[in-house]
């Protein structure tokens, strides 16, 4: 079967008048159907980059993303994007702000408000959907960013570094419900993240990137010995501290 999405010897250049900065060079990897793929790397090698390249915010320099038909035939929005924050409109309330890109896109029809409704009491924000963001905690706007995202039925999730401003625990516990959800749902995501632990406990594969300009270095692929991966659980893997060794290693080798 086709990938679900093929990024094939891209490379992007940024240009400023100070100079030019090579962020990729001939780039190339897959993602397929129902899979987590982990992108790490050394800081400024082109991470977040390469997921505004697969959304479509900027062009390709060359090389060619190529994204599987059915992808764009079968649902509203193919790629869904989760930043850093999650950019909830303090003037409006949470559930207006997950409706935002139904609006947007014109999409307000009673099955996409269904849809919503009932995430929003499968994720435990039906209570609070007429409260602003600033009365949620840092896990529940991560959630309610979620649901704004799923709304629009994306095949592909993009997920940057969507738990790194969260404290410890809850980051821990809002990465083991997104997975869960994200696997319910039968999306493939990918995670840019500089946590090595959580590349592994969340993803199926990794690939590591060298230092800028950014290629890949090795793809990794996550084989863990138990019945049911959550990222929780894949924490007390016999082989989770193996792969941190290795993809640790890898990380001081392509900082170099």
């Amino acid at each position: 079967m086709k990938p679900l999405l093929d990024v094939e010897n891209v490379s992007y250049t940024y240009h400023a008048l100070s100079g030019e900065t090579k962020a990729l060079d001939r780039l190339s990897f897959q993602v397929h159907f129902n899979e987590f793929v982990g992108i790490i790397g050394p800081s400024g090698c082109g991470k977040s980059t390469i997921l505004s390249l697969i959304f479509g915010l900027i062009p390709p320099e060359s090389g060619e993303i190529k994204i599987h038909e059915a992808l764009l035939k079968d649902h509203t929005m193919p790629i869904g994007y989760m930043l850093q924050k999650d950019h909830l409109l303090e003037w409006r309330t949470v559930y207006e702000n997950i409706m935002l890109g139904l609006e947007i896109n014109h999409q307000m029809t009673p099955v996409r408000i269904k849809a919503v409704q009932q995430m929003l009491k499968d994720y435990g924000l039906d209570q609070f959907k007429d409260a602003r963001p600033s009365q949620l905690s840092g896990g529940m706007r991560q959630r309610a960013a979620l649901i704004r995202t799923l709304a629009l039925n994306p095949g592909l999730l993009l997920l940057d570094e969507p738990f790194s401003a969260l404290d410890y625990q809850t980051r821990l516990n809002v990465s083991e419900e997104i997975y869960t959800i994200l696997r319910k749902k039968h999306k493939s995501a990918i995670l840019v993240t500089h946590d090595i632990s959580e590349a592994i406990s969340f993803c199926d594969r990794i690939i590591v990137l060298t230092h800028r300009p950014g290629t890949v270095r090795e793809i990794l692929p996550i084989h863990l010995t138990l019945e049911k991966k959550t990222p929780l659980k894949a924490r007390t893997a016999k082989e989770f501290q193996n792969y941190f060794n290795q993809l640790w290693g890898d990380l001081n080798e392509s900082s170099d």
